[in-house]
């Protein structure tokens, strides 16, 4: 649906598009900018995917910037700059970074063509991922009324799709949805105790790239190891890695080094790896949002692939157990919130604005806080509006000389200390005039033979005097203060939107559990939650069942009498109707009432089955 998408932008219509993953939605913002005049502005929270675009369309001679968490003032003073006076076509920034005053000045003077709005269910508060930086997306419309908006997102519910145009404000806006349906994706469930012994298994009789999720980071390194014993190519990932330890696994899954990547959900994001033949789950999902978007990862091809879940009854109490945990106490917020303000240093009514370098692993260790409750307590403080932490990311070290060669030159005469290092800088780098440049440090600390921490005290002292503008490394996780510090009992935290969050959340664990135990096509149960009607897919681990047991009319007839004779006394969900059946009858119970709900002889209100012939 790209052309269709692009055009309407092009008629500057405002636009949804919903796109599964691997769908290809940045080339439907990124076309219709080229074939603009000005620039856009595209707000994505992710600032691993904002590089990775950037560096992308830099390697196609297309000018691109990224304004995220951690950058020093003058490198974005200077890039909202270019974006004014020069000729950048896409300005990536974060929502956060959107809301301050300097952004909406500088984008009010901006040539702007219009808003891409990427990982667009951030915005609302019905979806699994809620963002409030979102909500003040369409204060542009204030100052720039005419500007027009593209929304994109990979997962939304239909309560998602309308709350997306509503809160952005749309105006007479076009939506499209291209089915979320993936004939080459078989869905598996399979119930199973011994998960190792299965996994293996699976990995072993189906060749080909994989990825294996699990929940935590211990967990992948044990997981990888198993497979490894069994003769089996595989590493493991998660965001505690260091960042040259993870760009080093993911190169080497991606060139096929590695047959599989056992991760956390850290992994996958932005990959662009079209012929994973197995994307596997050793823990039952949270969502089916982000189920489906993992899931999806497999069969970009469009070649046979699965997505299989390993599923058993220990699942199921751990996930409805992990409530409490994912919506902690207030004072337990309020007490990771005090805990924040000591590890930073921060004064009352300061560090608002301000970015910090965040370990929370370190930060855990040092205040004894239990993982889980402290990530979650996070999750809320970011829902509150109060802080952002971005992932971490490798952003190696840059610089760019900001005076003219003459200047230099002078200046270089009358700091013989100095003039080694910049002459060194000149020989190792190309084109430090005109942008920033990537700087290998410990080249220029071989070459100069002094230590790192010397070479970066003269970058320092060239900043202080004015020569260059210096980037250091980054390879930490980011945390961004968006109000100033306020004492921990006067910490406010929605009531009203936390029980409402809390609610959200019950509900997708029990659609989550749904899925793993109703005996009713995988892909159907999947579309219809993403409010898509299907047929049965005819390649799960249902439709295979169902295939073996063939249903005969007379069959057919006698349990469909059955089903309306109990239906006619109570509304009962499928499970209750299937389980009200003897075990080797469910088989053919599950078939007729698959029969009866595409015929509309039963309806589906509110998870009970209504007899409506």
């Amino acid at each position: 649906m790209q052309e269709e998408i692009i055009q309407s932008v092009l008629d500057k219509q405002d636009t949804l598009a919903l796109l599964p993953t691997g769908g290809g939605k940045s080339i439907c913002f990124q076309i219709p900018s080229l074939c603009m005049d000005g620039i856009t502005v595209v707000i994505s929270p992710l600032i691993a995917l904002m590089k990775d675009q950037v560096d992308n369309l830099k390697k196609r001679n297309i000018k691109a910037e990224a304004i995220y968490s951690g950058m020093p003032y003058r490198e974005i003073d200077r890039i909202f700059d270019n974006c004014i006076f020069g000729d950048v076509k896409l300005l990536y920034i974060s929502p956060e970074r959107l809301t301050t005053d300097l952004a909406m000045e500088r984008i009010r003077r901006m040539n702007l063509n219009f808003v891409a709005i990427d990982e667009a269910h951030c915005i609302s508060q019905w979806g699994y991922d809620f963002r409030p930086a979102y909500l003040t997306i369409a204060e542009i419309r204030e100052t720039l009324p005419n500007v027009h908006f593209i929304a994109l997102t990979a997962t939304a519910t239909q309560e998602v799709v309308e709350d997306i145009q509503t809160k952005l404000e749309f105006r007479n806006g076009q939506v499209f949805q291209k089915s979320f349906s993936r004939s080459n994706l078989a869905y598996v469930v399979l119930e199973e105790e011994n998960k190792e012994a299965k996994l293996v298994d699976i990995v072993t009789k189906v060749k080909g790239s994989g990825v294996v999720y699990v929940r935590n980071r211990r967990k992948t390194k044990q997981i990888a190891h198993i497979l490894q014993k069994n003769n089996i190519s595989a590493d493991y990932y998660h965001a505690g890695l260091k960042s040259v330890d993870r760009n080093r696994k993911q190169a080497d899954w991606i060139d096929d080094k590695i047959r599989i990547m056992v991760s956390t959900n850290a992994f996958g994001m932005g990959i662009d790896k079209s012929d994973v033949r197995t994307v596997v789950h050793l823990d039952l999902p949270d969502s089916l949002e982000a189920y489906f978007q993992e899931a999806g990862r497999g069969g970009r091809d469009e070649q046979k692939a699965f997505a299989v879940l390993l599923y058993n009854q220990l699942d199921r109490k751990n996930l409805e157990k992990s409530t409490e945990k994912s919506f902690p106490p207030i004072k337990e917020i309020k007490r990771v919130y005090q805990a924040l303000g000591s590890y930073f240093q921060l004064a009352v009514g300061g560090g608002m604005g301000e970015t910090f370098d965040f370990d929370i692993m370190e930060f855990i260790q040092k205040y004894s806080f239990d993982i889980l409750t402290t990530y979650n307590a996070l999750k809320i403080l970011e829902q509150s509006g109060w802080l952002t932490v971005s992932e971490s990311i490798f952003i190696p070290p840059s610089l760019k000389i900001i005076v003219r060669k003459d200047e230099l030159y002078d200046y270089q005469l009358r700091n013989k200390k100095m003039d080694v290092l910049v002459k060194a800088i000149l020989r190792s780098t190309h084109g430090s005039f005109n942008d920033f440049v990537n700087i290998n440090e410990r080249q220029l600390c071989n070459v100069l033979k002094i230590s790192r921490t010397d070479l970066r005290n003269g970058f320092k002292v060239l900043q202080q005097d004015g020569m260059i503008a210096y980037r250091p490394m980054k390879d930490k996780p980011q945390m961004t203060l968006l109000e100033e510090r306020v004492d921990a009992h006067n910490l406010t935290i929605d009531q009203e939107l936390y029980a409402f969050r809390k609610k959200r959340h019950q509900f997708r664990i029990q659609k989550a559990i749904e899925y793993a135990e109703e005996r009713v096509c995988r892909s159907k149960q999947l579309l219809l939650y993403f409010g898509e009607k299907s047929r049965d897919c005819g390649v799960c681990d249902v439709c295979l069942k169902h295939k073996s047991e063939i249903l005969s009319e007379e069959d057919y007839q006698r349990y469909k009498t059955k089903i309306q004779l109990l239906l006619k006394r109570e509304k009962l969900t499928i499970n209750e109707v299937v389980d009200s059946f003897g075990a080797k009858r469910q088989g053919k119970v599950t078939q007729t009432l698959e029969y009866l709900l595409d015929e509309e002889i039963l309806q589906l209100e509110d998870d009970k089955l209504i007899w409506s012939a």
